[in-house]
């Protein structure tokens, strides 16, 4: 029967149908981990952020996960396949076909008190892009903590090197060593003294961050190793807020920079700090001749001998100028006072008289023997005196 003009249409097994196509469709959501914000979209994330609670990476966290932030916790001690929900040996994560989260490209692990890295500690995450290991009071890396990372292009170690001291860099430059996709290192704040030469020779390495270590210079090497061929950019190195020493040590790194000043963004903030003569001194208006070396250094006064260079002779030649001209202003001063000045001088002279011949009339006075008081006579003497009738 068909429906009358103006009668709406049945659509009542219509609305039931489209309801059990969404569903069938629809893929149920994977449960965010206890104590983890889950934040939906194209990308999902994760943000934990559990305090000392918290002593390992979650084991459940969604397969889907694309960025997983872990900021506060107490992890301590990052072991082996500790994100692929495996063992120790990654045994789990090598027969779920390359670990339980195959899409996170994103691993943010600051500020957690880790303390060693263990070899493999990243295994199942092949598609990990960035990884920032910042604000960590790391003593331990293993060889091989960056295994199993071949898409990592980001790797941020900022503030998290400087408890470890020379075992911590050597072990860095053999984890630095399978990162061949690598485009951005950050190793601000570390107390460097020398850059990591796995570092340096990263093919595709786009920017180093080094400020805030305790670089003195560059040298030859590190310099050359910078170079790149094949036609691939050289990358960008970021030294701002290091100590400097301004030598003849510093002369190729400052014939490199004015050659490539692109190369180093943050130049125009690079200052010296020693020798003394140089002190705060912008390093790229320095001359190479400038840069002098100590002579005999072995009684510890090379900086002192750096000293006498054309710049300090210089500055003593400026304060000379500077004494002769105080000196002529005040002789000036004294020429047009003249008048005053001897004003000065003869009532000066004159108060002086007059108090000395004060003293003077004192004295005269206090010697004359007839102003002197008569002395008592002796008891038990034979003097008389008048009128005693004696």
């Amino acid at each position: 029967m068909a429906p009358r003009a103006g009668q709406p249409e049945h659509r009542g097994p219509l609305l039931p149908g489209l309801l059990l196509l969404a569903v069938a469709l629809s893929r149920p959501a994977a449960p965010c981990p206890f104590q983890c914000y889950c934040f939906g979209g194209p990308k999902l994330m994760l943000r934990c952020a559990s305090g000392a609670e918290l002593r390992q990476p979650p084991r459940d966290v969604p397969p889907d996960a694309r960025n997983l932030t872990i900021v506060g916790a107490n992890l301590t001690v990052l072991r082996a396949a500790a994100f692929a929900g495996g063992d120790a040996d990654g045994e789990e994560a090598e027969a779920a076909g390359g670990g339980r989260l195959p899409l996170l490209t994103a691993l943010r692990l600051t500020h957690n008190n880790i303390e060693m890295v263990e070899d493999g500690a990243f295994d199942g995450l092949p598609s990990l892009a960035a990884l920032d290991l910042s604000h960590n009071p790391l003593r331990a890396l293993g060889g091989d903590a960056f295994r199993g990372l071949p898409a990592l292009r980001s790797l941020q170690l900022n503030h998290a090197l400087a408890r470890g001291g020379p075992a911590l860099l050597a072990a860095l430059d053999a984890a630095l060593a399978p990162l061949d996709e690598l485009r951005l290192l950050g190793l601000s704040g570390n107390a460097l003294s020398r850059l990591p030469s796995a570092a340096l020779s990263r093919p595709r390495l786009e920017q180093l961050d080094a400020r805030l270590n305790a670089l003195a210079s560059l040298g030859p090497d590190e310099l050359r190793a910078l170079e790149r061929n094949g036609g691939l950019p050289a990358p960008r190195l970021l030294l701002a807020d290091n100590p400097l020493r301004c030598g003849c040590a510093a002369r190729p790194l400052l014939a490199w920079m004015r050659n490539a000043t692109e190369r180093v963004p943050d130049a125009r903030r690079l200052r010296c700090a020693s020798p003394r003569a140089l002190y705060d001194r912008p390093f790229l208006d320095l001359d190479e001749a400038g840069l002098r070396c100590a002579e005999g250094d072995a009684d510890g006064r090379g900086e002192e001998v750096e000293l006498a260079g054309p710049e300090l002779e210089a500055s003593y030649v400026f304060f000379g100028l500077v004494l002769a001209l105080i000196g002529l202003i005040f002789l000036m001063v004294l020429y047009l006072n003249r008048r005053g000045i001897q004003r000065w001088m003869r009532n000066l002279r004159e108060a002086c008289r007059d108090q000395m011949e004060g003293y003077h009339y004192r004295y005269e006075q206090d010697a004359d023997p007839r102003r002197a008081p008569a002395s008592a006579a002796p008891a038990g003497s034979g003097a008389t005196f008048p009128g005693s009738g004696l």
